[in-house]
């Protein structure tokens, strides 16, 4: 009997994916665990392994496709099988709401979660000890986690994505996503920090009143008639998830920027003294991005600019302080702007730093990037300094509360002790979000970085 292969959820906003390229063929034989294809998500690729042996009987959806998720875009079968027409075109799987699940008072859990929790009562939850240790550790339960491994096997990644992508909701919007049967975990928010409230809950209603195959969008679809010298192109998933976060970013927080000039004299010195051990202990080359990040985890973690590493939760009626940093630093790619997160990096040492931020910057630029490595960040660094940029009012990666630009690091007259020297000035632009943090609170935290920042021994110790 023919299996379905359909286009996964790989995040909590995630409605549709982009078929980059079929890495098999109808009629090729496939082995559970093969890679069948690559898909693109909002902002990051993704291969899809085999869930089960066979051959690839029908492709339903080529390369270059924009396909819903859980949508079927093709069928392993056995050889010499094959799959009734009308069956090739997409349609979504069960939802929730459709597939009965009996449980005890005890067990009653919302129709976001039935189908996963029925997984689990039959016995069929796949975990790798690590999927197990973590979910221990956040007392997250199995059942409730889409394993994105062979048939469903949860890994380590699937587990920490699910606690950084639980949704946040008003309780009338839970209350009508209960009533309808709708998965929250569908559900793009509009609130702040994406929170469900309660419009989304009623679009989401009128949205499924229209076949999921009108959504489908193939590379062969016309345009319309253009006038000469005119191009209209699709907004990738990716442009599509970075459209939606800036506007919702520029349009619900009141922002202020600070401006501070930097003598990087004392900073350029020490890199040359530490760029050749940290290089031999780690193979990888320290960067003045490396340095400014680790300057900004030391000064975060300072009792008196704990503000400046919040977040507003509860519709922007209370303030989520965070003990620990998770620093997101953006990265430029050709498609678009991604934000890797430096998880936890208040605990590392600079060699240790420059590890982790290496990593996950070169699976972004990759396109490797796991959900859990895009989500959690409680401070962002964007660095637009090596393309001469003097000065920027960078726009808040939500839900934090700020975010720092670097810009160019230009030779400058300055007086230094009543005389005139050249010096090497960076210039640096903090965006507040004014909710959480006044001015007074951003200067002192840019004074801070700035000492910090131009006698910077203090980073080694």
């Amino acid at each position: 009997m023919a299996v379905e292969i359909i286009m996964p959820k790989l995040g909590v906003d995630m409605q549709e994916g982009e078929i980059i390229e079929w890495k098999k063929q109808e009629g090729d034989e496939v082995k559970e665990g093969d890679i069948l294809l690559e898909i693109m998500s909002d902002k990051t690729n993704m291969e899809l392994e085999a869930e089960d042996s066979g051959v690839l009987i029908k492709i339903s959806h080529g390369n270059g496709a924009v396909v819903p998720v859980t949508a079927v875009i093709g069928y392993l079968g056995a050889v010499g099988e094959t799959v009734d027409p009308e069956k090739t075109v997409a349609t979504p799987v069960d939802t929730p709401s459709e597939r009965q699940v009996t449980l005890k008072p005890e067990e009653q859990v919302s129709p976001a979660s039935q189908e996963l929790v029925a997984k689990d009562l039959s016995g069929a939850v796949r975990a790798t000890p690590a999927a197990r240790k973590v979910a221990a550790k956040f007392g997250i339960d199995l059942g409730l986690v889409e394993g994105t491994g062979a048939k469903g096997r949860i890994h380590k990644e699937d587990v920490e994505a699910f606690n950084a992508a639980i949704p946040k909701s008003s309780p009338l919007a839970r209350k009508i996503a209960t009533d309808k049967g709708i998965d929250l975990t569908t559900v793009t928010g509009t609130g702040f920090g994406g929170k469900i409230m309660k419009e989304d809950i009623l679009n989401v209603l009128a949205m499924t009143q229209v076949p999921a195959e009108a959504s489908i969008v193939t590379p062969e679809e016309s345009l319309p008639d253009l006038p000469e010298g005119v191009e209209v192109i699709k907004m990738s998933p990716m442009r599509k998830a970075i459209a939606k976060g800036m506007v919702h970013s520029y349009l619900t927080a009141p922002t202020f920027t600070l401006n501070y000039d930097i003598d990087m004299t004392n900073l350029m010195s020490l890199r040359k003294q530490v760029l050749a051990p940290i290089l031999n202990k780690t193979e990888q080359k320290v960067t003045f991005t490396d340095l400014i990040g680790l300057a900004v985890v030391r000064v975060l973690m300072k009792p008196e600019h704990r503000y400046l590493n919040a977040s507003l939760i509860n519709d922007a009626t209370a303030i989520e302080l965070h003990t620990f940093v998770n620093l997101g630093i953006a990265v430029g790619l050709d498609e678009g702007l991604v934000v890797p997160v430096v998880h936890d990096a208040d605990k590392m040492s600079l060699s240790e730093f420059v590890v982790a931020s290496k990593a996950v910057i070169r699976k972004a630029q990759a396109g490797k990037l796991t959900m859990a490595e895009m989500s959690g960040s409680t401070f962002s660094i964007t660095n637009l300094g090596m393309f001469g940029t003097k000065s920027f009012n960078p726009i808040i990666n939500q839900p934090n509360s700020a975010i720092l630009g670097v810009s160019a690091t230009v030779q400058t007259p300055v007086v230094v002790d009543g005389a005139v020297l050249i010096r090497p000035i960076m210039g640096l632009s903090l965006t507040i979000d004014h909710r959480i943090v006044d001015g007074m609170n951003g200067a002192k935290f840019m004074v801070d970085l700035k000492n910090l920042l131009e006698n910077p021994l203090e980073l080694l110790i």
